[in-house]
Protein backbone atom coordinates (compact mmCIF):
# COMPACT_ATOMS: atom_id res chain seq x y z
CA UNK A 1 0.00 0.00 0.00
CA UNK A 2 1.19 3.61 -0.70
CA UNK A 3 0.54 6.18 1.86
CA UNK A 4 -2.75 7.22 0.09
CA UNK A 5 -4.04 3.76 0.33
CA UNK A 6 -3.67 2.62 -2.87
CA UNK A 7 -2.22 -0.97 -3.52
CA UNK A 8 1.18 -1.00 -5.37
CA UNK A 9 0.20 -3.31 -7.71
CA UNK A 10 -2.12 -0.77 -9.04
CA UNK A 11 0.69 1.50 -9.73
CA UNK A 12 3.19 1.52 -13.33
CA UNK A 13 6.40 1.19 -12.21
CA UNK A 14 8.38 4.32 -11.93
CA UNK A 15 12.31 4.78 -12.73
CA UNK A 16 13.76 5.86 -9.40
CA UNK A 17 15.86 9.69 -10.50
CA UNK A 18 14.52 9.49 -13.69
CA UNK A 19 12.75 12.66 -15.06
CA UNK A 20 8.75 12.42 -14.48
CA UNK A 21 7.07 10.57 -16.90
CA UNK A 22 3.54 10.23 -18.36
CA UNK A 23 2.85 6.76 -15.88
CA UNK A 24 4.60 8.81 -13.51
CA UNK A 25 1.22 10.86 -14.34
CA UNK A 26 -1.42 8.64 -14.24
CA UNK A 27 0.04 7.14 -11.00
CA UNK A 28 -0.73 10.48 -9.42
CA UNK A 29 -4.10 10.56 -10.77
CA UNK A 30 -4.70 7.62 -9.27
CA UNK A 31 -3.14 8.13 -6.14
CA UNK A 32 -5.54 11.42 -6.19
CA UNK A 33 -8.99 9.59 -6.87
CA UNK A 34 -8.03 6.85 -3.91
CA UNK A 35 -7.98 9.86 -1.78
CA UNK A 36 -10.79 11.79 -2.80
CA UNK A 37 -12.73 8.11 -2.47
CA UNK A 38 -11.29 7.71 0.88
CA UNK A 39 -12.53 11.24 1.85
CA UNK A 40 -16.06 10.14 0.37
CA UNK A 41 -16.25 7.10 2.29
CA UNK A 42 -15.33 8.93 5.62
CA UNK A 43 -17.98 11.69 4.53
CA UNK A 44 -20.10 9.49 4.23
CA UNK A 45 -19.74 7.45 7.35
CA UNK A 46 -19.83 10.88 9.38
CA UNK A 47 -23.48 10.75 8.08
CA UNK A 48 -24.53 7.44 8.00
CA UNK A 49 -25.66 7.66 4.48
CA UNK A 50 -24.27 5.50 1.22
CA UNK A 51 -22.71 6.86 -1.85
CA UNK A 52 -26.39 7.13 -3.76
CA UNK A 53 -28.22 9.03 -0.99
CA UNK A 54 -25.20 11.54 -0.53
CA UNK A 55 -25.08 11.70 -3.87
CA UNK A 56 -29.06 12.75 -4.19
CA UNK A 57 -28.68 15.16 -1.34
CA UNK A 58 -26.43 16.77 -2.82
CA UNK A 59 -28.24 17.30 -5.79
CA UNK A 60 -31.41 18.71 -3.67
CA UNK A 61 -28.95 21.47 -2.04
CA UNK A 62 -27.45 22.47 -5.10
CA UNK A 63 -30.75 22.86 -6.68
CA UNK A 64 -32.42 24.94 -3.15
CA UNK A 65 -29.69 26.86 -3.47
CA UNK A 66 -30.68 28.20 -7.25
CA UNK A 67 -34.33 28.22 -5.83
CA UNK A 68 -35.29 25.31 -8.01
CA UNK A 69 -37.71 22.18 -6.10
CA UNK A 70 -36.98 18.61 -7.40
CA UNK A 71 -39.67 16.14 -8.08
CA UNK A 72 -38.65 12.16 -6.92
CA UNK A 73 -38.68 11.67 -10.64
CA UNK A 74 -36.78 14.11 -11.47
CA UNK A 75 -34.01 13.41 -8.99
CA UNK A 76 -34.42 9.40 -10.20
CA UNK A 77 -33.55 10.17 -13.84
CA UNK A 78 -30.75 12.06 -12.60
CA UNK A 79 -29.56 9.20 -10.19
CA UNK A 80 -30.42 6.84 -12.82
CA UNK A 81 -31.94 4.79 -10.15
CA UNK A 82 -35.65 3.15 -10.59
CA UNK A 83 -38.55 4.24 -9.34
CA UNK A 84 -38.57 1.84 -6.64
CA UNK A 85 -34.95 2.56 -5.35
CA UNK A 86 -35.80 6.35 -5.40
CA UNK A 87 -39.30 5.62 -2.93
CA UNK A 88 -36.65 3.35 -1.08
CA UNK A 89 -33.59 6.33 -0.70
CA UNK A 90 -36.30 9.37 0.07
CA UNK A 91 -38.10 7.53 2.70
CA UNK A 92 -34.03 6.80 4.03
CA UNK A 93 -33.62 10.70 3.99
CA UNK A 94 -36.74 11.55 5.34
CA UNK A 95 -36.45 9.21 7.97
CA UNK A 96 -32.98 10.43 8.70
CA UNK A 97 -34.02 13.90 8.85
CA UNK A 98 -32.11 15.13 5.39
CA UNK A 99 -35.37 15.91 3.55
CA UNK A 100 -38.29 16.72 3.24
CA UNK A 101 -41.37 16.43 0.82
CA UNK A 102 -43.78 19.63 0.29
CA UNK A 103 -46.75 19.84 -2.11
CA UNK A 104 -46.11 21.08 -5.40
CA UNK A 105 -46.92 24.66 -6.00
CA UNK A 106 -48.74 23.64 -9.34
CA UNK A 107 -49.57 19.76 -9.13
CA UNK A 108 -51.26 18.92 -6.71
CA UNK A 109 -50.17 15.24 -7.34
CA UNK A 110 -46.61 15.94 -7.05
CA UNK A 111 -44.10 16.47 -4.43
CA UNK A 112 -41.31 18.55 -4.33
CA UNK A 113 -38.44 17.43 -2.31
CA UNK A 114 -35.92 19.96 -0.19
CA UNK A 115 -32.92 19.31 2.19
CA UNK A 116 -33.40 19.90 5.52
CA UNK A 117 -31.46 23.31 6.81
CA UNK A 118 -29.63 20.69 8.99
CA UNK A 119 -28.89 18.39 6.22
CA UNK A 120 -27.05 21.19 4.05
CA UNK A 121 -24.92 22.35 7.15
CA UNK A 122 -24.01 18.91 8.23
CA UNK A 123 -22.53 17.93 4.14
CA UNK A 124 -21.27 21.32 3.76
CA UNK A 125 -19.31 21.12 6.93
CA UNK A 126 -17.92 17.73 6.03
CA UNK A 127 -17.23 18.59 2.00
CA UNK A 128 -16.45 22.37 2.21
CA UNK A 129 -12.97 21.42 4.11
CA UNK A 130 -12.35 18.96 1.36
CA UNK A 131 -13.62 21.65 -1.63
CA UNK A 132 -11.77 24.69 0.21
CA UNK A 133 -8.16 22.68 0.08
CA UNK A 134 -8.59 21.57 -3.32
CA UNK A 135 -9.22 25.02 -4.35
CA UNK A 136 -5.99 26.70 -2.97
CA UNK A 137 -4.11 24.01 -4.59
CA UNK A 138 -5.71 25.15 -8.03
CA UNK A 139 -5.68 28.59 -7.19
CA UNK A 140 -1.70 27.90 -6.44
CA UNK A 141 -1.10 27.13 -10.12
CA UNK A 142 -0.09 29.25 -12.96
CA UNK A 143 -2.55 30.18 -16.02
CA UNK A 144 0.19 28.15 -18.12
CA UNK A 145 -0.29 24.86 -15.20
CA UNK A 146 -3.95 25.63 -15.08
CA UNK A 147 -4.45 25.25 -18.96
CA UNK A 148 -2.35 22.49 -19.35
CA UNK A 149 -3.85 20.64 -16.23
CA UNK A 150 -7.26 21.19 -17.89
CA UNK A 151 -6.21 20.06 -21.34
CA UNK A 152 -5.22 16.71 -19.57
CA UNK A 153 -8.02 16.16 -17.92
CA UNK A 154 -9.97 16.76 -20.79
CA UNK A 155 -8.18 13.90 -22.85
CA UNK A 156 -8.14 11.52 -19.87
CA UNK A 157 -12.11 12.25 -19.70
CA UNK A 158 -11.84 11.46 -23.68
CA UNK A 159 -10.29 8.63 -22.82
CA UNK A 160 -12.54 6.85 -20.84
CA UNK A 161 -15.42 7.97 -22.28
CA UNK A 162 -14.04 6.19 -25.44
CA UNK A 163 -13.95 2.79 -23.28
CA UNK A 164 -16.11 0.37 -24.91
CA UNK A 165 -17.47 3.19 -27.36
CA UNK A 166 -18.40 1.62 -30.97
CA UNK A 167 -15.73 1.78 -33.58
CA UNK A 168 -15.54 4.70 -35.76
CA UNK A 169 -17.61 6.94 -33.40
CA UNK A 170 -16.27 10.21 -32.31
CA UNK A 171 -16.63 10.97 -28.63
CA UNK A 172 -16.55 14.43 -29.04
Amino acid sequence: MNPHGASEGSRYPSLAGAEPRAVDVINALREFRTSESAMRRRTRSSVAMGETDLLALRYLIDAESAGIGIRPTELAARLAITSASMTSLVDRLVAGGYVFREPHPTDRRAVILRPTPGADEEVRHNLNQMHKRMLEAAESLSPEEIKAVMHFLERMREAVDAVNAKPGVSVR
